[in-house]
């Protein structure tokens, strides 16, 4: 926990920097550069020492999917998607290696651009949106709350298992604590920095955004838990990889987008 606090206490001012001075140029090129480690993470996972070339491959190209997702043009993040497609498994049809396992290694190249590239874009999507620092902050804001929530609650009160099978310590009553601790940030965070929120905003992003978080979490658990590792990586003390602290996040940002846009941006 002493290691957690302390890489949170030098990181969260560093991303605070990040989102609020730089321009999109930058913004842009700095989520590519996060979804480039993640995907290395990912495919470490998943192909332990297979298919080296095809994985430095590909986490290139799904960090180049990220200024796709920025141009906001739906046929252009289609066409990276529809040439990626055709790029890895025109690929894969030549280098096929192992012929009984091929198009499973090919189907889950291609789930990690969906995974990490594709949702972790949206982040960049909610910076462009009116307001877009405000909603990011709120997003993180919710996500942690939620995770803080849910920590403490499990270990004080938590009695009944969530779902053991996934995430054999998490409990039922630190996911409602996780739900109440998210509810109570939107409501912070309409009081302080974003006041364009109302009741209705508060609870529907608090609920909403801090059940996505677990279930982001989750899903990383089940991917982590398939491959057979504890932690997606090393590189943040304390804390595992990158993708470890973006599971809920990645969850999280689409639906902040969505909402956003359909709601404040018309």
């Amino acid at each position: 926990m002493k290691q957690r606090i302390l890489t949170a206490i030098i990181a969260l001012p560093l991303l605070i920097v990040i989102i609020q001075f730089s321009g999109p140029f930058w913004f842009t090129l700095f989520t590519s550069l996060i979804a480039a480690v993640a995907l290395y993470e990912f495919y470490h996972m998943g192909f332990a020492d297979k298919r080296r070339p095809e994985r430095f491959l590909a986490i290139a190209y799904g960090a180049f999917l990220v200024p796709l997702c920025a141009l906001q043009q739906v046929y252009a993040l289609q066409a990276g998607l529809v040439f990626a497609m055709l790029l890895f498994g025109l690929i894969f049809l030549w280098r096929f290696n192992d012929l009984q396992h091929v198009v499973q290694q090919l189907a889950l190249l291609l789930f990690g651009f969906i995974y990490v590239p594709l949702l972790l874009g949206h982040l960049v999507l909610l910076r462009a949106l009116p307001f877009g620092r405000e909603w990011i902050y709120l997003v993180l804001l919710i996500v942690m709350a939620s995770d803080t929530g849910a920590y403490f609650s499990g270990i004080t009160l938590g009695r009944h298992k969530l779902y053991p099978a996934i995430s054999p310590n998490k409990s039922i009553e630190g996911s409602i604590g996780g739900l109440l601790g998210g509810l109570a940030a939107a409501f912070i965070a309409s009081y302080t920095f974003f006041p364009m929120l109302d009741s209705v905003d508060c609870l529907a992003l608090g609920l909403g955004l801090g059940a996505m978080s677990q279930l982001g979490d989750l899903f990383e658990s089940m991917v982590k838990r398939a491959c057979g590792v504890k932690d997606s990586g090393t590189v943040i003390p304390g804390h595992g990889g990158i993708l470890d602290r973006l599971d809920s996040l990645l969850f999280a940002f689409p639906l902040a987008f969505y909402y956003g846009f359909f709601l404040f941006s018309r």
